[in-house]
């Protein structure tokens, strides 16, 4: 179990060693991942079940249908000087594994091939493009060292990035950032004395809301993205043929409640959680797009409008989910106390972003940099109402705005959630006849 617990550890989702996969009766498997992952979710009138169907049936096919469009499939990217630098702080300790490094480089470098007629056209549309302030640490998409990149040619997948460097990654966010005393341990990781999680859930749930709902998004955030390692896997790797695909026991490693001593339930409700949050936001967002005026430009008109008109139809999808999250318990009461949480929210979510830049990875931190950014724009969004409603129905939008960056990372972070509660269908038809 040295190799599990190891990895583990490089997740961020352990610092000991944990039990080994147990074996029981057919069907035994999927309950011990599943079993709590059911009913009503905290915090929420919303349950499982309703969610699962909404997006497996309805929303998820257009979803993924839009994102597939030229506009959404480039995303600009900036590779910060300290990793390109040989000072990057984490690089030593790294270079020290040569094989693991060869592989994390390999499989997590960044197919860059734009044509130069890609380039230019995609410098274009940001023309279009307004400004505003933001939750999240944005890259400056005019700076040299930023790039376009095509996110249908670098899917987020198994790279081969773990050890320390990715576990001080995930540490930093959670313990600098999710307003927890440093007195108070996060479940499995202060040693084989852990408490089952106890103290911290006792903690947990006697904070404010806004403070309990932030801690449950970054869960939610890591859920997805190990959801999607698990589920896009390197299983062959040869000189002639690479095989991506689920792997069930790094599923389990993750999700499964007796390996993880009750974790990995609570990870998968807090992707639900995450799911309800940028569902509201977009349904809250549709007056922005509704406008006459607005272009999802790149240039051809006719295409242009088709996409549109398939962007309005996934929003109208979202505003018309029956059970959505009610974010007026949020930054409710005292308006003094309320304007500085919202601003001590938005200072945090920020500097998560800017530790998404330390991620060695170029393509992890690809992925990490766009689904923080998109989890920031619908926060944003859900905390910007009063701003949307003012919104006119002609002319530009100055109360409020997104830019082109913004509407990319919104929409494929949620597809990327979308994706993570679709896949969790798939991981449970195949733990259905595992012991």
């Amino acid at each position: 179990m040295a190799a599990g617990g190891a990895l583990l550890r490089a997740l961020g989702f352990a610092a000991l060693l944990l039990p080994a996969l147990p074996r029981g009766s057919p069907g035994s498997a999927e309950r011990r991942c599943f079993c709590q992952v059911t009913g009503h979710l905290d915090d929420c009138t919303c349950d499982v079940e309703t969610i699962d169907a909404f997006n497996n049936y309805k929303l998820f096919p257009r979803l993924n249908q839009l994102l597939e469009s030229d506009y959404f499939r480039y995303y600009k990217d900036e590779v910060p000087d300290g990793i390109r630098s040989a000072g990057y702080k984490y690089s030593e300790e790294a270079n020290s594994r040569a094989e693991e490094c060869e592989e994390a480089n390999r499989l997590g470098a960044v197919d860059e091939s734009l044509s130069k007629e890609t380039q230019q056209a995609v410098l274009q549309w940001t023309w279009h493009d307004d400004s505003s302030d933001s939750f999240c640490e944005a890259d400056d998409i005019h700076s040299p060292d930023a790039e376009y990149v095509d996110l249908l040619l670098n899917p987020e997948r198994y790279t081969g990035y773990k050890g320390p460097d990715a576990w001080k990654i995930w540490n930093s966010i959670y313990e600098e950032n999710c307003f927890k005393p440093q007195n108070v341990k996060r479940p499995l990781t202060s040693g084989r004395g852990d408490d089952g999680g106890q103290m911290f859930y006792k903690w947990l749930k006697g904070v404010c809301v806004e403070k309990r709902a932030f801690y449950r998004l970054i869960s939610g955030l890591h859920a997805s993205i190990n959801i999607h390692l698990s589920a896009r896997y390197l299983l062959q790797d040869t000189w002639s043929e690479k095989k991506w695909g689920p792997n069930v026991t790094e599923f389990q490693q993750r999700f499964d409640e007796v390996v993880t001593r009750g974790e990995g339930p609570r990870r998968l409700k807090n992707l639900y959680f995450l799911y309800l949050i940028e569902l509201r936001a977009l349904s809250k967002v549709l007056p922005f797009f509704e406008r006459p005026g607005f272009q999802l430009y790149t240039g051809n008109q006719s295409h242009d409008a088709e996409i549109k008109n398939l962007l309005l139809e996934v929003l109208h999808l979202a505003k018309s989910f029956p059970l959505h999250f009610d974010e007026n318990s949020f930054f409710a009461g005292n308006k003094k106390e309320a304007a500085k949480l919202k601003e001590e929210v938005r200072l945090h979510f920020k500097n998560i972003s800017k530790i998404m830049d330390c991620v060695g990875c170029f393509k992890c931190r690809l992925w990490g940099k766009l689904q923080t950014q998109g989890l920031g724009t619908a926060l944003k969004i859900l905390f910007s109402e009063s701003l949307i409603e003012k919104i006119p129905e002609s002319g530009p939008s100055y109360g409020f705005q997104l830019t082109r960056q913004e509407i990319v990372a919104l929409f494929n972070a949620f597809g990327r959630i979308s994706t993570s509660v679709r896949e969790l269908e798939n991981f449970r038809a195949i733990l259905r006849t595992m012991r």
